[in-house]
């Protein structure tokens, strides 16, 4: 007995639960970060109450000169209205001015970075599984915005490079420099 593949027009016909897009979208970003943090061998833990950075990720090695353990906060965001351009050396962000200035102070105590999700516009894109994969489109960009001036009344654009695929080896890199004292 074979079995058959849905049609095109079954796949379309999936009962999506009621829940907002937008709440969906952090929801996947979510997952995208825990994945992420366990594969780099890392922790993660969020603040309670959160006030404005969304997760604490800390990384522990006996190789880190600063301390046994390093910390670096991460604010989320995702967005379905960007394309993914990977030629493009950057892509272009909006972010409230309030949540700029938290993640722009030059000096903090525990460093922080924006990640950011690009995702595509229809929902049933934005994963498919296999025997041999669980793929996640698109993916997670991150930016350091230590001393990025805020420019807009209310909101202002900042510039993510694509080149910063936030992924476990990335991830592991920023804790390497930010265990050496430095920036991530």
């Amino acid at each position: 007995m074979a079995l058959t593949q849905p049609q095109p027009e079954e796949a379309a016909a999936v009962l999506r639960g009621d829940l907002a897009v937008t709440a969906c979208m952090e929801t996947l970003q979510v997952g995208y970060l825990h994945a992420v943090v366990a594969a780099a061998g890392c922790s993660l833990s969020q603040p309670f109450p959160d006030n404005g950075i969304d997760w604490q990720v800390s990384h522990g090695s006996r190789s880190h000169e600063v301390d046994d353990e390093v910390t670096v906060k991460i604010q989320l965001k995702a967005t379905q209205q960007i394309a993914p351009d990977p030629r493009g050396a950057f892509f272009s962000f909006t972010l409230d001015n309030d949540h700029l200035r938290k993640l722009a102070r030059p000096r903090v105590a525990v460093p922080r970075i924006l990640v950011v999700m690009l995702l595509p516009r229809r929902v049933d894109r934005w994963l498919a599984a296999r025997p041999d994969a669980l793929e996640l489109r698109h993916c997670c960009y991150w930016v350091n915005l230590a001393g990025h001036p805020v420019t807009g009344q209310r909101r202002t654009n900042v510039r993510v490079p694509t080149a910063k695929v936030f992924d476990d080896r990335a991830l592991c890199d920023i804790m390497a420099r930010v265990g050496a004292g430095g920036s991530p």
